[in-house]
């Protein structure tokens, strides 16, 4: 591990509820080293999944910087936004997000087919994506077909697919039982190793965390001790 990835800095953000306004985050600062495995650990409501949204680009700030390879992503232009979240962040959820109508193979190409990346190449590459998650014989399925692991996995391969620097997964044992949760961590570690990829998860379960190589706590919108 060298020099971060992304660097936030005093980042806060709020929600208008009727007459009442919710802070969520209250200046947050936080360093991403480039390669590192961190979590992000907190209860439900700490601000752990508002801040990955805002990393990666689905959320704007009220104030703060967001620097990703030098670049503010909070003063990106929404099409930059869109190309950044395509191209250099891959995103995993708890609930897996995968279409319906579209079998696990074409589900993990979507992202690399709407860059326009040809098809050909988009199904070499996700086939290959798929035998490295275990799911070799799992391609045509659908959804509804797999299991919540074998879901799981197709949202990993879908993460991974445009090769991007940072992988953001928000509670992706969330759903899954213990012994399963801990397979889905093992293959997420073991990819981006294999990828030189960062990753940042968020999670609630001191299991998952104590598997990283940093833990940071965030009570209350801000950082334990920062």
């Amino acid at each position: 591990m060298s020099e971060p990835l992304l660097s936030v800095r005093k980042l806060t953000k709020s929600y208008k509820i009727i007459k009442r306004t919710l802070e969520v985050l209250r200046g947050v600062d936080i360093e991403i080293v480039r390669g590192e495995f961190l979590a992000l650990r907190g209860a439900s409501g700490a601000g752990k999944s508002t801040l990955l949204h805002l990393i990666g680009g689905l959320d704007s700030p009220n104030s703060g910087e967001i620097i990703f390879e030098g670049k503010n992503i909070a003063q990106f232009s929404e099409t930059d936004l869109t190309h950044f979240r395509n191209r250099r962040v891959g995103f995993i959820f708890q609930s897996y997000h995968l279409l319906p109508e579209l079998n696990a193979l074409e589900n993990v190409c979507l992202p690399v087919r709407i860059a326009r990346l040809p098809a050909p190449d988009a199904e070499k590459r996700g086939s290959e994506l798929l035998e490295q998650v275990g799911l070799k014989d799992r391609m045509e399925h659908k959804p509804y077909e797999l299991s919540g692991g074998e879901q799981q996995r197709v949202a990993i391969a879908r993460a991974m697919i445009a090769e991007p620097e940072l992988i953001l997964a928000d509670e992706p044992t969330g759903n899954l039982d213990s012994h399963t949760g801990a397979e889905i961590i093992e293959l997420l570690k073991s990819l981006c190793v294999k990828r030189h990829t960062t990753l940042a998860i968020a999670t609630h379960d001191a299991k998952v965390a104590t598997c990283a190589q940093r833990v940071v706590e965030l009570v209350d919108g801000r950082i334990a001790g920062g």
